[in-house]
C-alpha cells in the first residue's frame, strides 16, 4: 500500500499548496525535537517532513495523485519502473527526454517562507521559578516598508524573463546513444521565477526585506527550566519576497545562584551549624526564595541530615504544585579551643563514660591504647 502523504498531513486530496504548507508549518512547530521532548515526535517529525517534501515536488505530487509512492524503486503502483537509476529523477523525466516534454515543473514562485531564529536570553533563579517578562533586542529580517515585500521601485512591476519566457526554466539539447536528450534546469537569469525585477526597489535591492534591529517582550513561564526553548511565532525572519515569518526561539539560560542549587523542581542549599546547636537543637531563620522561614533543628541531628520545606522549590511547568526545598545540614566540629572549653568537653566525655585517656589498666586501656593495640594486631 501507498504512502497516505495527504493524510499524513491531515489534509484531503488536491489540497492546494497553501494548506499544505500550512499544515505542514502547523505540525513541524509542535513536533520539532528542540519543542517536544516525546521520544515519538521525533519519528513523527520525520513522517510529516517526508510528507511534506513529496507534495511541494510537482513530480513526486503527480506520482502520488496517481495512486503511487515516489519514494519506492520496485515498480509499484503508480511509481516509476525505473527508480532514479538513469539519473533524471524520475518518471516525467525519461518521459521528458524520449518525447521532448518540457519538464512540466513551472516557475517557483518568488515569496518564501522565512528561517526560523535562535536568541539566548541569561536569567537568574528567581526569574525562571518564580517566571517574569523580559526583552531580548534582536537583528533580523523584516519587510521593506518601501516595496512592501514586492521588491520593486515604486511605480513598477516584474517584468516576464526573457531567458525562460516565464516558464522558470531552461532546456538543452544534447546527443547520447539513446538521441537526442532533452534536458531541463533552472533559469539562471530569473532564478527559476519566471521573472525579473529591472527596477529594483532602492531600499531593499529587490529582496523584499531588510535588516533591521527590534526589541520583542518575551513572556517567561514560571518553572522554566535551564536550556528550554520558548517559541514565539511569527517573529524570526520574514521570507524572501515579503513571504512569512519565520519564528523566534528563545533559549533561557539560568545563572549559578550563591546558596541554592536546582534539581527539576527541587531546590538544594546547605547549611553548616555548629556543634552544640546539633547536639542541643536549636531553630534557625533560614533566607528562601519565598522569604524568612523557621528551620527546626531537633536535638541530635546529625552531620548529613536533610530538611525539606515542602512547596517552597520551582513550580512544576507541566503539572500542579512545586517541588520542596532541601536542606543539607553540615555538623562543624570546632578545630580550636582554649583550656576552659578543653576542661568542660573533658568534663561532659567524663559525664557520657567516654573515656579520652591513654591510660594502662591491663582491663580496659585508654582510647588511644585500644587505637594502638588494633594496629598492632593484639
Amino acid at each position: 500500500m501507498a504512502t497516505d502523504y495527504y493524510g499524513v498531513l491531515g489534509l484531503a486530496r488536491g489540497a492546494s499548496d497553501t494548506e499544505i504548507k500550512r499544515a505542514y508549518r502547523k505540525m513541524a512547530r509542535d513536533l520539532h525535537p528542540d519543542v517536544n521532548p516525546d521520544p515519538g515526535a521525533k519519528e513523527r517529525f520525520g513522517e510529516v517532513s517526508r510528507a511534506y517534501e513529496a507534495l511541494t515536488d510537482p513530480e513526486k505530487r503527480r506520482i502520488i495523485d496517481l495512486g503511487g509512492d515516489p519514494y519506492e524503486t520496485g515498480g509499484g503502483r503508480g511509481g516509476s519502473p525505473f527508480g532514479n537509476a538513469a539519473g533524471f529523477g524520475g518518471l516525467g523525466d525519461i518521459m521528458d527526454a524520449f518525447f521532448g516534454g518540457a519538464g512540466g515543473r513551472g516557475p517557483r514562485g518568488r515569496t518564501r517562507e522565512g528561517e526560523d531564529a535562535l536568541i539566548r536570553v541569561d536569567l537568574d533563579l528567581d526569574e525562571t521559578v518564580f517566571g517574569t517578562t523580559t526583552e531580548v533586542t534582536v537583528d533580523t529580517a523584516v519587510l521593506c516598508d518601501v516595496c512592501t515585500g514586492a521588491g520593486t521601485a515604486p511605480g513598477t512591476h516584474p517584468e516576464t524573463c526573457s531567458t525562460c519566457n516565464g516558464r522558470g526554466e531552461v532546456q538543452s539539447v544534447q546527443r547520447s546513444f539513446l538521441g537526442q536528450v532533452i534536458a531541463s534546469r533552472p533559469c539562471p537569469t530569473c532564478q527559476a521565477t519566471g521573472q525579473v525585477i529591472p527596477n529594483p526597489c532602492p531600499k531593499c535591492a529587490g529582496d523584499g526585506r531588510v535588516r533591521s534591529r527590534r526589541t520583542i517582550p518575551v513572556k517567561v513561564p514560571a518553572g522554566v527550566e535551564d536550556g528550554m526553548r520558548i517559541r514565539l511565532a511569527g517573529y524570526g525572519e520574514v521570507g524572501p519576497g515579503g513571504g512569512p515569518a519565520g519564528d523566534l526561539y528563545v533559549e533561557v539560560r539560568e545563572r549559578p545562584h550563591d546558596v541554592f542549587t536546582r534539581d527539576g523542581e527541587d531546590l538544594h542549599c546547605r547549611v553548616t551549624l555548629p556543634m552544640t546547636a546539633a547536639a542541643l537543637g536549636t531553630t534557625l531563620k533560614l533566607e528562601t526564595l519565598d522569604g524568612i522561614e523557621d528551620l527546626t533543628i531537633k536535638a541530635g541531628t546529625q552531620s548529613g541530615s536533610v530538611l525539606t520545606l515542602r512547596a517552597h522549590g520551582a513550580p512544576r511547568l507541566r503539572g500542579t504544585g512545586r517541588g520542596n526545598l532541601l536542606v543539607h545540614l553540615d555538623v562543624q566540629t570546632p578545630t580550636r579551643l582554649d583550656g576552659r572549653q578543653s576542661e568542660l568537653l573533658r568534663e561532659l566525655a567524663g559525664l557520657r563514660g567516654e573515656d579520652l585517656t591513654d591510660g594502662n589498666s591491663a582491663n580496659h586501656g585508654g582510647l588511644f591504647t585500644r587505637v594502638r593495640d588494633a594496629f598492632n594486631g593484639r
